[in-house]
């Protein structure tokens, strides 16, 4: 990622959960000016524990920019942390 904007927006996300190798799989997100992204490919997702929580990231692409995505999975609640221009 390159041109990195560091955000702490919320999101509404949909999502899809299931059992197996990716058990959560966002598939668009909404953010707060109503502008909805179509994520087009799931990049790294790896957990990290804040405390006693975990919040999972995820980095996506709509295809013309990245973005990333973090899943607080104590309070159920998904923020936009970073957006970039995406370079191939």
């Amino acid at each position: 990622m390159n041109d990195e904007t560091f955000l702490n927006e919320p999101v509404e996300v949909v999502a899809v959960f299931r059992a197996g190798h990716q058990p959560c799989r966002p598939l668009k997100f909404r953010r707060l000016n109503g502008r909805e992204i179509a994520v087009q490919e799931l990049g790294l997702r790896h957990p990290v524990n804040q405390g006693r929580k975990t919040v999972h990231i995820f980095d996506v692409t709509d295809g013309g920019a990245d973005y990333r995505l973090e899943f607080d999975s104590e309070r159920l609640t998904w923020r936009l942390t970073m957006e970039a221009d995406h370079y191939e």
